[in-house]
């Protein structure tokens, strides 16, 4: 029988400190216990940030615009999207697409106590690995329920892709469903921007002032070929880009 080779022997077995955290951190996460608890504890904070965050009469006119256009794809940035579950117009129907990931479920819990249904499934910019994370089945059952007149929230970027760039799943919605992706921003003065986070995620404050914008829609023609729905993206990048940047102005933060 051979020995191990001494390079590698000391490592056999072995895990850093960071690997068992991490490795302890899911196993919580896979906590049913764990996931209960933790989404009402932070849809309560949630709530009561919107609550605490009053509208400086800045924002957009949602009402109009979202009867006008019903059922709608509503897009936003990662790391900028945590409020949104508690400012759309009261009545309406949402449907949210959130990562069929262990580490989402929290988050999927925390969309639901917010009133907001829930499709699981993950986009990505290889067509395999749509498919093989339910992205594809995904894609249809948000197609159906704006069929159903059901209104969507879909992420734009990419998870641990290029950050505030859209990626191709929301405009395909558009395409496939016949209905306009509305870009969509939501600021607050207080906050707190974890810079580390690839997506510079934004941790609302409560106490201070809110803005919530929207873009014009954008519609995607259901012929559209490779070079429209690049075209697409880029509106739509355009489009989040400013209407991000203007919400910010708009409670003080100079992007």
């Amino acid at each position: 029988m051979t020995k191990p080779d001494a390079e590698h022997a000391p490592k056999l077995g072995k895990l850093s400190g960071k690997q068992r955290r991490r490795r302890l951190g899911k196993t919580l996460l896979r906590s049913e216990s764990v996931q209960r608890i933790g989404s009402l504890l932070i849809h309560w904070i949630l709530s009561a940030v919107w609550r605490t965050n009053r509208d400086n009469g800045t924002s957009s006119d949602w009402e109009t615009l979202l009867n006008k256009e019903w059922p709608a794809i509503i897009t936003l940035w990662h790391g900028q999207h945590l409020l949104l579950p508690y400012g759309g117009p009261p009545g309406r129907s949402f449907v949210t697409l959130v990562s069929r990931s262990t580490d989402a479920e929290i988050n999927a819990r925390v969309l639901q106590r917010a009133g907001h249904v829930v499709i699981r499934g993950s986009g990505g910019r290889d067509p395999k690995m749509v498919a093989e994370k339910g992205g594809v089945r995904a894609l249809i059952a948000l197609r159906d329920a704006l069929r159903r007149g059901e209104s969507v929230v879909m992420i734009a970027d990419i998870s641990k892709g290029e950050a505030r760039q859209a990626g191709e799943g929301v405009v395909t919605l558009a395409r496939i469903s016949g209905r306009p992706v509305i870009p969509v921003a939501l600021a607050t003065s207080r906050r707190k921007v974890l810079e580390k986070t690839w997506d510079k995620t934004t941790i609302n404050l409560p106490f201070g002032v809110r803005c919530g914008r929207m873009g014009p829609p954008i519609y995607v023609s259901p012929k559209a070929d490779k070079q429209e729905i690049a075209e697409a993206r880029a509106r739509v990048t355009a489009e989040l880009n400013r209407v991000t940047d203007e919400a910010q102005r708009a409670v003080g933060i100079v992007p």
